[in-house]
C-alpha cells in the first residue's frame, strides 16, 4: 500500500470515528435538554408551594386577627359565655370617692352530662339556696345538654359552701357584677344596671349611651377605667341624711332635694325619699320610690313669687318700692285671691315677697301681662323639659288657653306644674347674675359653665332678688333657714294639693329655695316636703317657714364647710347688701 492509499484509509478511519462520536453525542444533549426541564419545572412546583404556604399562613393569620378584633362572637350552644357580662367603668364622685363599681361574681351551672343524680343534686343546693325552684332545675337536668343554669350572682359565701358539696356535675362560671358602696345615698342619680351589667337608669345608663366618657377620664392605679360625676358624696350623704330627719320629724310622706352650684350649673347633691338601694334593682319598680326632684311635677306655691318679682323688675314695670294695695283679696268671677297672712293694706314690692303675698304677686304678674309673663317663664326653661345626663325632666303643666286667671295663680305658684330640678335651675340666673347656665351631672368648672350660658335677665335684676331673698331669710318667711354665719337668702311655698278635683288646706306640699352666701351667691338649693304634719318640733304648724325652712337651714350650716364656704358673722350681723358678681358679662350672651 502506497503512503498515499495508507492517508487515505486513516481519513475515512477518522470520519467514520467523528460519525460514531456525533451520533453517540446526541442522546446524551437530548438527556441533557430533559434534565433541564426537569429541574425547571421542579423549581416552579416549589415556588407555587411555597406562595401556597405563605397565603396559608396569612389566610389564618388575618383570620385570627379578625376573631381577636371581634368582641361579638357568639357562645358555643349551650354553654355561657362570660364575655356577655358588660366590665363597666367605676363611677366617681367629684373628689374620686367610690359610688360603683365591678367585681367578679359567680354563676352556678350545672352540666348535664357529668350529673350522676339529679335529685341529689337539686337536694344539696337546695340546703345553700333554699329558694331555687327544685322541680324546674330537676327537669331541666334530666333534659339534657351541657348547660344549665341554676343561680348567677352567689355571693362568696355561697359559691365556698356549694364547693365544699362536692356534687359531681356543678361548675362555676365567673362574671361581673355591679356593686354599690353608698348604696341608697345616690342611686336617683347613679342609676343601676340589669343583670348583664347593662346600664338601666341615672348616670349608668347615659355611660353606655356615651363609652367615650371613660376614656376622658383617669384610670385608676389598677388600669380600671373611671367616669367622674359632679356630685360631692359629702354634700350627697348630708342632703340625703337631713330630708331622712324631715320626713321622721315632720311626719311627711316623701322628700326631694337638690343642691346647684350657681356658676357651673353643677348638680352637687340630689336625694328623693322614699329611695330605693341599687344593689337591690327590684325595689326601683316601687312607684313610690321615683325621682321627684326629676320626675315628677308639682305646683310649687310661694316660691314662684321669685320668678314674678323678677318679672317685673326686670321689665321695668315696678321697682322694690313700688305699691300695691292688698288691702282685699281679689275677685275674678266665682274665684277669689288672698292672702294666708294678709296685712290688709297697701304693700311695697318688698313686702310682697317678705310676707309672701298671693295679692301683691297676682297684681305684679297682671302689670308684666300675659305674653310677657309667659315668655319671662318660657327664658327661665319653667315651660320646657330641662335635658340633663340623666334624662330629659318630666314635661311640665300648663293651661293649654292661658288667660288672664292663669296668669294671676302661676304668680303664686299655682296653675303650672315642674319639676324641683327645672325651678331650681331657673332660680340660677336670678342669683348668678342673670345668666341661665344649664345643669349637669359631669364636672364643669364656673368659667365654663358661664361662658356657655345665656343672659336671660339684667345683672341688677339679680342683684334686687337675692337682697329680698336675704331679707326674707332675716325678717320674712324663711327666718328659720337662716344658717348662722353663712347669709342665706330665699323664698318659703305652701302649696295645697289637689284631692278630689279640689285644693285641700290639709294636704300641703311645702318647699323653701334658697341660694347662700347672699353677698356673693354660689350655691342654689331647694327642698320639697310632701304632706308634712303639725308637730310639736314645728310649733304645731305645717307651712313652710315652719318645716322646710329648717331644712334647708340644717343642710346649708353642714355643706357650706365641706363646699369651702367661709362664715362670716360680721357679714351677718350687717344688714343686708347687694350682692357682687366675680364674673364679666363680656363672657355671657347678651340679653
Amino acid at each position: 500500500m502506497t503512503t498515499e492509499e495508507a492517508h487515505q484509509a486513516q481519513a475515512a478511519q477518522d470520519s467514520n470515528a467523528a460519525k460514531e462520536a456525533s451520533a453517540a453525542d446526541k442522546p446524551n444533549a437530548a438527556t441533557a435538554r430533559a434534565e433541564r426541564a426537569y429541574i425547571a419545572r421542579s423549581r416552579r412546583r416549589f415556588q407555587l408551594i411555597c406562595l401556597g404556604f405563605v397565603i396559608g399562613f396569612m389566610l389564618v393569620g388575618g383570620r385570627l386577627v379578625s376573631m381577636g378584633m371581634n368582641f361579638q362572637v357568639a357562645p358555643d350552644p349551650g354553654f355561657y359565655d362570660t364575655t356577655t357580662t358588660v366590665h363597666r367603668p367605676d363611677l366617681l364622685d367629684r373628689k374620686g370617692r367610690l359610688l360603683a363599681t365591678d367585681i367578679k361574681g359567680a354563676t352556678l351551672f350545672a352540666d348535664p352530662l357529668r350529673v350522676i343524680d339529679s335529685d341529689e343534686l337539686v337536694e344539696k343546693v337546695s340546703t345553700v339556696l333554699p329558694d331555687i325552684d327544685a322541680a324546674d332545675i330537676r327537669k331541666r337536668i334530666n333534659k339534657g345538654g351541657r348547660f344549665v343554669n341554676i343561680r348567677r350572682e352567689l355571693t362568696p359565701s355561697q359559691q365556698a359552701e356549694i364547693h365544699a358539696l362536692g356534687v359531681p356535675g356543678l361548675g362555676f362560671v365567673e362574671e361581673y357584677r355591679r356593686v354599690y358602696p353608698v348604696g341608697a345615698t345616690a342611686s336617683h342619680v347613679v342609676g343601676f344596671v340589669d343583670i348583664d351589667n347593662n346600664g338601666l337608669a341615672g348616670m349608668e345608663r347615659f355611660v353606655d349611651q356615651n363609652p367615650q366618657l371613660s376614656f376622658m377620664n383617669a384610670e385608676t392605679p389598677a388600669g380600671e377605667e373611671t367616669v367622674t360625676l359632679s356630685l360631692d358624696l359629702g354634700v350627697q350623704h348630708v342632703l340625703h341624711e337631713e330630708l331622712q330627719n324631715a320626713i321622721s320629724t315632720y311626719k311627711a310622706k316623701a322628700a326631694a332635694g337638690v343642691v346647684l352650684d350657681v356658676h357651673s350649673g353643677e348638680v352637687v347633691g340630689l336625694a328623693s325619699l322614699p329611695d330605693y338601694d341599687p344593689n337591690h334593682r327590684e325595689q326601683a319598680l316601687d312607684k313610690d320610690r321615683h325621682d321627684r326632684v326629676t320626675a315628677g311635677v308639682y305646683e310649687l306655691g310661694s316660691i314662684f313669687k321669685l320668678v314674678t318679682v323678677a318679672a317685673g323688675l326686670d321689665a321695668g314695670i315696678c321697682s322694690v318700692h313700688s305699691v300695691y294695695d292688698a288691702t282685699h283679696a281679689i275677685k275674678i268671677g266665682r274665684f277669689s285671691i288672698g292672702d294666708f297672712h294678709g296685712l290688709h293694706r297697701p304693700i311695697t314690692v318688698e313686702e310682697v315677697f317678705t310676707h309672701s303675698s298671693n295679692i301683691g304677686a297676682a297684681k305684679i304678674a297682671m302689670d308684666v301681662g300675659v305674653d310677657r309673663h309667659q315668655d319671662f317663664l318660657r327664658r327661665l326653661g319653667l315651660l320646657n323639659s330641662t335635658m340633663t345626663e340623666i334624662g330629659a325632666t318630666a314635661a311640665p303643666l300648663f293651661p293649654k288657653d292661658w288667660k288672664k286667671i292663669n296668669t294671676m295663680t302661676i304668680a303664686f305658684g299655682h296653675g303650672l306644674s315642674v319639676t324641683p330640678l327645672q325651678f331650681a335651675a331657673a332660680a340660677i340666673p336670678i342669683v348668678n347674675g342673670g345668666v341661665k347656665v344649664q345643669p349637669t351631672f359631669l364636672p364643669r368648672s364656673r368659667a365654663e359653665g358661664m361662658a356657655s350660658g345665656t343672659r336671660v335677665l339684667k345683672t341688677s335684676t339679680s342683684d334686687q332678688m337675692v337682697r329680698l331673698m336675704r331679707l326674707n331669710a332675716m325678717e320674712g318667711t324663711g327666718k328659720q333657714a337662716n344658717a348662722e354665719g353663712y347669709r342665706v337668702g330665699g323664698k318659703t311655698g305652701t302649696a295645697e294639693k289637689v284631692v278630689n278635683g279640689k285644693y285641700a288646706r290639709s294636704a300641703l306640699l311645702n318647699s323653701f329655695v334658697a341660694t347662700f352666701p347672699a353677698d356673693a351667691p354660689e350655691y342654689i338649693v331647694l327642698v320639697m316636703l310632701d304632706e308634712p304634719q303639725k308637730v310639736k318640733e314645728s310649733k304645731f304648724l305645717h307651712t313652710a317657714g315652719a318645716n322646710a325652712a329648717p331644712t334647708v337651714g340644717s343642710v346649708i350650716a353642714r355643706i357650706a364647710p365641706i363646699l369651702g364656704v367661709q362664715p362670716n358673722l360680721d357679714l351677718e350681723k350687717a344688714a343686708a347688701s347687694l350682692p357682687r358678681h366675680g364674673f364679666d358679662d363680656s363672657v355671657v350672651a347678651s340679653y
